[in-house]
């Protein structure tokens, strides 16, 4: 099963782009809409990277918004070409929501990934049995082929940290995270182990905010932080999740808040290393 970077980043590329050109044109969506015979929230989703682009629908609202440079034109439809190419994790559609393939896309092709959880480890850093108690938990209806099909797709996902250079993760976690026995004692001691492990790896940084901090910035809310090669790795998108959708952050005003969140959980954590012992304490009343 290859991990090739899907078409999710290039699909939000073009959206914007299509975004600033309608803007610039003075138009709503729903008059772009109205010229390609779709309705405005077709063209938001578009706007937004969550929708397939055709190539015909791309070239008519270039000739609404009135772009007529060859080379530019070109660049845009062939970029809507390669937005059509399936991703990975295309055969998990039945299984997986729309708004979150938007993210598994956009995690799959950044170059960095600093998040924060209060409640649980992040998907990257989950083990099997980990990730089987947190789907089970938060859906126990899913019938438990589904449930295989979905850890085995968290799984998946995690290949981006072995590869070379891997992915620059970041992971801030509230001390209740290491001691919430999820799945029960074993697969928590087992969980914890992966947390050490990771930890000691390039590329990965481990911290935890203890209970002694006390009020932090986290408590606002669980995020992650996306940053992509070509913008040098900077924070370009701050993505927030809820159990029936997400939300996304891209106006550099909102990403920067998140950004300075992120620095204030940093400063008020454990460094690495004191946050691998706690780890390892944990770990140790488990035995």
């Amino acid at each position: 099963m290859t991990t090739t970077p899907g078409p999710t980043v290039r699909r939000r590329r073009l959206g914007a782009e299509l975004r600033r050109l309608r803007e610039a044109s003075e138009l709503t969506v729903e008059q772009a809409g109205t010229h390609i015979h779709r309705s405005g929230p077709t063209i938001s989703r578009m706007e937004t990277g969550q929708f397939r682009f055709i190539a015909r629908n791309v070239a008519d609202l270039l000739d609404l918004y009135g772009v007529t440079d060859s080379d530019q034109r070109q660049a845009l439809l062939a970029l809507a070409k390669e937005t059509r190419t399936p991703a990975w994790w295309h055969s998990y559609g039945d299984i997986v929501p729309r708004w979150f393939q938007v993210y598994i896309g956009l995690e799959a092709e950044a170059s960095t990934i600093s998040t924060f959880h209060a409640l649980l480890v992040h998907g990257l850093l989950q083990t099997a049995d980990y990730a089987r108690a947190v789907i089970r938990a938060a859906s126990p209806d899913m019938p438990l082929a589904d449930v295989d099909r979905a850890v085995e797709l968290r799984l998946t996902r995690q290949k981006i940290l072995a590869t070379d250079p891997p992915t620059t993760l970041w992971m801030i976690v509230d001390q209740a995270v290491i001691h919430r026995h999820v799945g029960g004692p074993q697969v928590m001691k087992a969980q914890l182990e992966r947390l050490i492990d990771a930890s000691e790896q390039p590329g990965t940084t481990i911290q935890v905010v203890p209970f002694a901090a006390g009020a932090h910035a986290g408590m606002i809310s669980s995020f992650t932080l996306l940053g992509f090669a070509d913008t040098g790795g900077a924070p370009e998108t701050a993505y927030l999740e809820a159990p029936t959708g997400s939300l996304y952050l891209e106006k550099p005003t909102e990403v920067r808040r998140y950004e300075h969140w992120m620095n204030q959980l940093r400063g008020t954590a454990l460094d690495p290393a004191g946050s691998r012992q706690i780890i390892h304490t944990a770990r140790e009343e488990l035995s």
